[in-house]
């Protein structure tokens, strides 16, 4: 069996005798770990407040093993703390898909799971999840590394929401693209997270614009869970969206950066910077636990269309206006607002797409402006100006084009 243990654990497996029971209620992290102990053994024991569905596997290129739950609430659970184990070079946790945690452990070297199980107190209804983990050869870690197929557990595929062209005169679709987001909790400073500012200020530009009663308005997420790169894309193109507009905050480890940037696409980014920051973003999936060595990779499909279709002068306009509306709006912009860059999130070849970075939670100013209400609201009204500005230029120059 190619995976061997691993595609047999789609539900809860009990040890000591104990009866199966329903769980009630969302399951807590209560404790534990990965350490490693004698005769070359590591033990992942983990304490939740009752029993959930689980299921283990491992990946390869990079080596991970991935815990899957339905669901847990990891509240006070930091992944730095719970990894004492040397075969371990870092671990996360955090949600993944609605109804979904995940737990993902990045790994110096290959391993075989000896023995998994999830043991429940008859009377606490508590549970202690405990994988034996031990050392194993590189063919046999490839051999039995994948996701495992088991329909109990599958994601449905994006949807076509939108299967028609909208009606002339109909309000412009946008997707809006808050970042990062469940195990993802992208950039961090101060006791917050990228991903929860983003989220955040998307809600909040999502109420500016639908205000004005000239856009329908939709988020790739709406709470804290985990989006692909793909998903995120696929919505665009599945929507019909006549923008896409993807919200970052991120961090520098070196020197200083002051203010929001607008980036559109480029196979060649505008500086190292720039390139960095692309190559960080597009990692997002493999942090957090995605088999990609056999999918079909649509994003890359679309790069290869992209220099044939008009929407690259469409998201440089979009990027121009949004700087013009911000710069308006909040008074500053970065000394260099307009970049470029190979982000997977921007390859949706028929959306004008830009990704904003709102500001750098590395700097304190911006970082005290992320979280000030005010702020945002100026945000959001420079980000509504530099979109109106545009559509009203981008019709003018569509009917231009049908003459």
């Amino acid at each position: 069996m190619r995976h061997g243990i691993f595609a047999a654990l789609a539900a809860v497996c009990l040890m000591g005798g104990a009866e199966a029971q329903e769980a009630s209620g969302l399951a807590r992290f209560e404790g534990g770990g990965v350490t490693d102990g004698m005769f070359g053994k590591s033990t992942l024991e983990l304490e939740l407040s009752q029993g959930v569905p689980w299921r283990i596997f491992t990946l390869d290129e990079p080596k991970r093993l991935v815990v899957d739950f339905r669901e847990v609430d990891w509240q006070g659970a930091d992944g730095a703390a719970l990894d004492q184990s040397e075969r371990v070079a870092s671990l996360r946790v955090g949600g993944f898909r609605p109804g979904w945690s995940r737990l993902v452990a990045d790994l110096n070297a290959p391993v075989a799971v000896d023995e998994a199980g999830l043991r429940l107190d008859p009377e606490t209804g508590k549970a202690v999840l405990t994988v034996s983990l031990s050392g194993a050869d590189e063919a046999a870690f490839a051999a039995n590394a994948g996701l495992p197929r088991d329909p109990n557990w599958d994601l449905p595929e994006p949807s076509a929401v939108r299967a028609a062209p909208p009606p002339a005169g109909a309000p412009l679709v946008i997707v809006l693209d808050p970042g990062h987001g469940g195990i993802d909790p992208g950039a961090q400073r101060g006791g917050v997270n990228e991903a929860d500012l983003v989220l955040q200020f998307a809600h909040e530009l999502s109420d500016v614009l639908a205000r004005t009663g000239r856009y329908d308005i939709f988020l790739t997420r709406d709470a804290d869970v985990f989006v692909s790169l793909e998903a995120r894309v696929a919505m665009a193109h599945d929507l019909r969206a006549d923008l896409f507009v993807s919200l970052h905050a991120d961090a520098i480890e070196q020197g200083v950066a002051h203010g929001a940037s607008v980036y559109t696409l480029s196979e060649d980014a505008s500086d190292a910077a720039s390139a960095a920051l692309a190559e960080r973003h597009d990692r997002d999936d493999i942090l957090a636990g995605l088999d990609l060595s056999g999918s079909d990779d649509r994003v890359a499909q679309v790069l290869m269309q992209i220099a044939r279709l008009d929407n690259t002068p469409r998201s440089v306009s979009l990027a121009e206006h949004l700087v013009g509306g911000i710069k308006n709006a909040v008074g500053h912009v970065h000394k260099r607002p307009l970049r470029q860059a190979g982000f997977s999130v921007l390859k949706a070849a028929d959306v004008p797409s830009v990704l904003l970075e709102l500001g750098f939670l590395s700097t304190a100013q911006d970082l005290k402006n992320l979280q000030d209400p005010i702020w945002r609201a100026g945000m959001a009204a420079g980000v509504r100006d530099g979109i109106e500005a545009w559509a009203v230029e981008d019709e003018a120059l569509s009917r231009l084009r049908l003459k």
